[in-house]
C-alpha cells in the first residue's frame, strides 16, 4: 500500500510520509484520551469536548451524553475539556465552578473528589501501556512462542542454498556438544567460533545424521532501523548480505569491520532477497553504539539487526503466558527509555538523538514500508512512549497533575490558582523547548 502511495507523481512521497503517522499518532492520541474520557465518565465527571487533533474544526458531532466529538486540523495531540476545565489542560476555571449549583458542580472536574480526578488523570497514560501490552499480546497470539526442543521451524527463503539444515530437524548436538533444547542450542551456538564450518547433529525423520554448514552464521538482516543508512538504501528483513565493497560477508563480524573501514564513505552491497540476487549503494551513518560494559562509543554503523537463521518452531501460548510477555516487553520499554535518559543526563549520548515530530513522522513512513508487523510494533512502541511522558512531573503533563493531587492530599487544600497557573506556564515552556529542540535536529538530520 505505501509502495503505491509513494508511487504518486510529486506528493506521493510525502504523502507515504505524513498518512502512516497521521494513523500511528490518531491511535495513540485517541487511546490515551478515551482512558481520561471513559474513567471520568464512570466518576460521574461530565465531558464537554473529546478532541483529536488541534486548531480549525474539521468534523463534530455532539452525542446524546452533550460531549461534543471533534476533529482538528493539526494531528499533533488531542485532549478531553471536562465540565468546569478552562481548557483542555485541565486547568480549573474558578469563575465557573463558583457559578454552579450543588448538582452541576458535582459532575465537573474541579468539583471531583480527589480520588475521582486521580484515577482519572491516570487513566490516561495506564490505556496507552494496556494498548501496548494488548499489540504484543496479539503479536504473540500470532506469531506464538517457540517450543521447548531444538526442533527448527521455517528456513528464511534468502538461506536455503546456504545450508544442508532443514525445517523439522531436530538439533542434537553442535560441534559434538550435546544439546536438549532451543534454549541450549542458542547457548552453544553463542560460543562456537563462528568463522569456522559447524557440525550439527540432526534426527530427520527418524534417521541422524551429521550435516557440515559452512558458513554458522551469515549476515542475515532481522530488522532495519528507520532512518539508518540500510533502510535509506533498501535494505530489508530477510534479506541475506554477500558482499559489502567486494568483501565477501562470512558472518557478521566481517559486515562489522568492513562498515568500520569505509569511514562512512559509501558502500556497495551485496544481497540476496529470495532467489533474487542484487547490490544496492549505502552510506553509513556515525552514531552513539551501546557497548558491551554499559558506555557508549561513536561507530560507523549501516543500522541493521542480524540474527541466526535457526529460528525454532513455534506453538500456540496460552493467555497467561502471552499476558506475561506483553507486560514484560512494555515494561523492556519503559525501563530502556529510563536507561537512554540516564546515559545522556551522563553524557553518554548526544542529545542530538532525540526526535521530534518530522522524525517520528520519517521513522513512521519507513516503517509502514516494512510491513504490517513492524507497523504496528511502532504503534505499541510510541503508546508506551506517550504513555510514560505523560507522567514525568512536569506541570501540563498528566505527571504534573498527580503532583499537584499529592500536595492536595498531604496538605488537605487545593494549591492556590495564580500558583497553578505560573507552575502550568513553565510546564508549558520546557514541553515547547524540549518539542522545538527535537525539531531542530529532525530538520538537521534532513
Amino acid at each position: 500500500m505505501i509502495d503505491l502511495i509513494s508511487a504518486i507523481p510529486v506528493l506521493g512521497p510525502l504523502l507515504a510520509t505524513i498518512l502512516p503517522f497521521v494513523v500511528v499518532l490518531g491511535i495513540v492520541v485517541f487511546i490515551h484520551e478515551f482512558g481520561h474520557y471513559i474513567v471520568g465518565r464512570w466518576c460521574g465527571i461530565h465531558a464537554e469536548v473529546f478532541s483529536l487533533g488541534f486548531g480549525k474544526e474539521l468534523y463534530a458531532r455532539t452525542d446524546r451524553r452533550g460531549t461534543r466529538w471533534r476533529i482538528g486540523l493539526l494531528p499533533l495531540g488531542g485532549y478531553v475539556k471536562f465540565l468546569g476545565d478552562a481548557d483542555g489542560s485541565s486547568r480549573p476555571d474558578q469563575a465557573s465552578v463558583e457559578g454552579m449549583d450543588a448538582a452541576e458542580r458535582a459532575r465537573s472536574f474541579p468539583g471531583a473528589a480527589l480520588w475521582k480526578r486521580a484515577l482519572t488523570v491516570l487513566a490516561g497514560p495506564v490505556a496507552n501501556f494496556l494498548l501496548s501490552i494488548a499489540i504484543y499480546c496479539a503479536l504473540v497470539f500470532w506469531t506464538g512462542v517457540a517450543v521447548e526442543e531444538a526442533r527448527l521451524g521455517a528456513l528464511p527463503e534468502s538461506v536455503q542454498g546456504e545450508t544442508p539444515l532443514r525445517e523439522g530437524d531436530v538439533v542434537t548436538a553442535l560441534n559434538g556438544q550435546p544439546v536438549g533444547s532451543y534454549a541450549e542450542l542458542m547457548r552453544v551456538f553463542s560460543e562456537i567460533d563462528l568463522s569456522q564450518p559447524a557440525t550439527y547433529t540432526v534426527e530427520r525423520d527418524g534417521e541422524a545424521m551429521d550435516l557440515v554448514v559452512e558458513r554458522p552464521r551469515p549476515p542475515l538482516v532481522a530488522g532495519v532501523r528507520p532512518l539508518s543508512g540500510a533502510s535509506r538504501a533498501g535494505i530489508r528483513e530477510g534479506d541475506l548480505l554477500l558482499t559489502a565493497a567486494g568483501v565477501p560477508l562470512v558472518d557478521f563480524d566481517t559486515l562489522r569491520e568492513t562498515v568500520a573501514a569505509s569511514e562512512g564513505e559509501p558502500l556497495e552491497i551485496g544481497l540476496r532477497r529470495g532467489a533474487e540476487e542484487m547490490v544496492l549503494t549505502m552510506v553509513p551513518t556515525e552514531e552513539d553504539v551501546p557497548q558491551p560494559d554499559g558506555t557508549f562509543a561513536r561507530q560507523v554503523i549501516i543500522g541493521v539487526s542480524i540474527a541466526p537463521y535457526l529460528t525454532p518452531e513455534t506453538r500456540s501460548p496460552g493467555p497467561v503466558e502471552a499476558l506475561g510477555i506483553g507486560v514484560s516487553r512494555t515494561w523492556a520499554i519503559i525501563t530502556g527509555t529510563f536507561d537512554g535518559i540516564g546515559h545522556m543526563i551522563a553524557g553518554n549520548i548526544s542529545p542530538s538523538n532525540l526526535q521530534g515530530p518530522v522524525g517520528i513522522a520519517q521513522v513512521s513512513g519507513e516503517t509502514a514500508g516494512q510491513g504490517i508487523l513492524n507497523f504496528v510494533l511502532l504503534i505499541a512502541l510510541i503508546s508506551t512512549a506517550i504513555g510514560l511522558m505523560n507522567l514525568f512531573p512536569i506541570p501540563v503533563l498528566d505527571g504534573g497533575h498527580l503532583v499537584f493531587y499529592a500536595i492536595e492530599a498531604v496538605t488537605g487544600r487545593t494549591p492556590s490558582g495564580r500558583w497553578v497557573d505560573v507552575a502550568m506556564g513553565i510546564g508549558l515552556a520546557m514541553v515547547l523547548s524540549l518539542m522545538l529542540f527535537a525539531t531542530y535536529n529532525d530538520i538537521t538530520r534532513l
